[in-house]
């Protein structure tokens, strides 16, 4: 067990984590309403620093429709330190808690006509456009992880069925992880298409190889909040994508609810 696995047992209770959830932006909302304490990142051993407007840097561990959870309200993005692994031991601490699945979103830029800003799109699978690997490093043979479907076919068919009893539309789509922190250029945006990316973002991939590396099963949604680069006029900035993230995190939500009152 890790020392923050040790602290967050002694603040909210010994009891195995089910789920683990990391929140993108425009969903702190739902972390408000887990029942449990909030955690201060600043309290737990080899936690991020967050230095993204916007995210919440609390972990709320206790119940979310009577399933127990670990909600994460911020992550550390590649960008602010350039550590593709600076989500490592938060996601040890999530695996020494005792959760088998872990859910991620985001907020992305979307590279097809059909997926609008406010509409979600579900990860089936990933581009690691960047190269970097938060397993650089790792001495052990776990550090040669298999991707074929690591974004979990059960885990997706779970989302995909609570989507639907809700009426939300939930198409899969290919993330495209590209650093950050600039956007993307329109002639990147072509490039990405022409790969067979669906939506672009600058998280979430290195989190899903820690996360396969550690046992987890994972699925992940993002939050379409842009066109990218050259697909439309809008102009694109951080703050254009915190005052467009609430609009599809409201459909989000609904999903995620759904999705636990039916996790067994």
């Amino acid at each position: 067990m890790t020392e923050a696995a040790a602290l967050i047992r002694a603040a909210a209770g010994d009891a195995p984590v089910r789920l683990g959830l990391i929140l993108g932006s425009g969903l702190g909302h739902l972390a408000q309403t887990v029942n449990g304490p909030a955690i201060p990142y600043a309290d737990l051993p080899g936690f991020p620093h967050i230095g993204v407007s916007g995210h919440n840097p609390h972990l709320h561990v206790g119940t979310l429709h009577g399933i127990r959870v670990a909600v994460f309200g911020a992550r550390e993005h590649y960008y602010e330190n350039g550590n593709p692994a600076a989500m490592r031991p938060a996601l040890e601490t999530l695996k020494a808690l005792g959760a088998p699945d872990l859910i991620l979103t985001n907020a992305a830029g979307s590279l097809r006509p059909d997926i609008r800003p406010g509409d979600l799109m579900l990860l089936c699978d990933h581009i690691n456009y960047n190269g970097l690997n938060p397993l650089i490093g790792e001495p052990t043979d776990a550090r040669f992880v298999p991707m074929t479907d690591a974004h979990s076919p059960h885990l997706r068919a779970a989302l995909q069925a609570a989507a639907q009893a809700e009426g939300i539309p939930l198409p899969q789509g290919t993330y495209c992880w590209y650093s950050g922190p600039s956007f993307e250029t329109p002639a990147e945006i072509r490039m990405l298409k022409t790969l067979g990316g669906d939506a672009v973002g600058m998280s979430t991939v290195p989190e899903v190889i820690l996360a396969r590396f550690l046992g987890l099963n994972v699925a992940a949604i993002s939050t379409i909040t842009n066109m990218a680069a050259g697909l439309s006029d809008e102009a694109i900035s951080h703050a254009h994508t915190k005052a467009m993230a609430p609009l599809g995190a409201a459909k989000l939500e609904r999903i995620l609810r759904h999705f636990l009152t039916n996790l067994r």
